[in-house]
């Protein structure tokens, strides 16, 4: 019995640390991410919650697919002044709106939250010095 719990534990263990953001450390590529542009704005999408790690929806900007909901993971997009709205679904679909100005960053966190069937993974506009302080530790799934 104590062989099966064993396994059972590693095998828990496996599905939780295989879930998270394995690139390169917020702190470690930032310099190399450059000044956000005087005509345009940046945001920062992070999660930094690994509950629920199996649970990655897609994170999307007006409409258009720009991440994953990774665990310990983040991205960031560059956009032009304006409002934009940040979706994620899962049993139900969560958004934000935000406003973005030139020269402008933004954060916004991932959190989960306990759904019926499935976690639900919602997007949280945070304050910058709250943002710049839990980024660190994310690791860079992006594109760029």
């Amino acid at each position: 019995m104590k062989a099966i719990s064993k396994i059972v534990l590693v095998l828990m263990a496996t599905i939780y640390l295989g879930g998270c953001a394995t690139g390169p450390k917020f702190a470690e590529i930032s310099p190399s991410l450059g000044a956000v542009a005087p005509d345009i704005g940046r945001i920062y999408v992070y999660r930094t919650a690994v509950l629920g790690a199996a649970l990655q929806p897609e994170v999307k900007l007006n409409g258009e697919v720009v991440g994953k909901a990774v665990p310990n993971g983040f991205f960031y997009v560059d956009q032009e002044p304006g409002n934009y709205k940040i979706a994620t679904s899962t049993e139900v679909d969560r958004h934000l709106s935000l406003a973005l100005e030139k020269g402008q960053t933004r954060y916004v966190r991932l959190n989960i939250s306990m759904g019926f069937f499935v976690g639900h993974v919602y997007p949280e506009l945070v304050e910058n010095e709250d943002g710049e302080k839990e980024i660190q530790q994310c690791s860079y799934t992006g594109q760029k």
